[in-house]
């Protein structure tokens, strides 16, 4: 899956030449998906519990799932339904909101760099360090010469993440406009997912032309060797959630996590043992 949905290295992005419902290399249909990402889950675990293992013997390695996409685009569904067949002890799952007072008088990367996961575990963000050339672009929060400079920022950050250890999946899930007004009606009109829906959203839609354009020069401008992205269609529910599974599952399986081997007498232990 990750040569299929990767963004190649410093080519121009046009996301209208993604399908967002498109099945790129998926189930044939609904039902397979779901059975597909459940089966998953048995190795994800194992590769989890693996990884986790490997760092009590001082293996730095872990991996931090990168989540971005637009509203509805299904960030939080996919933390539900895909991070959820990993223990979630193993798991640092952040959420990143508008900046607090004490985060703006810090650089960007700085709330960033202490949420990020500790050796042996999985980290979730829901949206990231990137809302700072995404947001920030459409709405001119900062000037044009000040985001320049934070796309080589990004990068140079990234490539240090990933000389320590860290395994970055960025995943841009890829939601149509028909379909994201769609989402935005069912929050609507069920009183139940009130909460879910905020006035402010139809604003940002207006504003789709140009978040499709920031997008697009983030994956351009920040598609590395070191952190690829990962344009995921995101209309299909059922197959978000199997490709992002299956993005993880191909990047543990290439960490290769073994349990280290005990530093003591198997035998002398076992013989005390019974002794008892």
């Amino acid at each position: 899956m990750s040569p299929l949905l990767r963004v190649p290295s410093g080519e121009p992005v046009d996301l209208d030449a993604f399908d967002p419902g498109g099945t790129p290399g998926g189930p044939t249909d609904k039902a397979a998906g779901v059975a597909a990402t459940a089966r998953m889950a048995e190795r994800l675990a194992s590769l989890q519990e693996r990884l986790y293992a490997a760092s009590t013997a001082g293996d730095r390695r872990r991996v931090l799932l990168v989540l971005q996409g637009m509203d509805t685009s299904g960030k939080g569904g996919t933390v539900k339904h895909v991070v959820g067949l990993f223990n979630p002890s193993g798991c640092r799952i952040k959420a990143f909101k508008a900046p607090t007072p004490e985060e703006r008088n810090h650089p960007f990367l700085w709330r960033i760099a202490k949420a990020l996961p500790q050796p042996g575990e999985i980290g979730i963000f829901d949206r990231s360090h990137y809302e700072d050339v995404l947001i920030a672009r459409v709405r001119e929060l900062v000037p044009r010469s000040q985001l320049g400079r934070r796309y080589a920022q990004i990068n140079r950050f990234e490539k240090s993440l990933a000389d320590d250890g860290v395994s970055v999946v960025k995943v841009f899930l890829h939601i149509g406009y028909a379909e994201q007004r769609e989402r935005l009606l069912e929050r609507l009109d069920n009183p139940e997912k009130h909460w879910k829906f905020n006035p402010g959203d139809i604003e940002e839609r207006s504003a789709w032309p140009a978040y499709q354009q920031a997008y697009e020069l983030s994956l351009e401008r920040c598609s590395t060797d070191a952190a690829p992205w990962f344009v995921v269609p995101a209309d299909r529910k059922w197959y978000r959630n199997w490709a992002v599974g299956k993005l993880l599952l191909e990047h543990l399986e290439d960490i290769a996590p073994q349990y280290p081997k005990g530093d003591f007498d198997v035998d002398e232990c076992r013989a005390r043992l019974l002794a008892t």
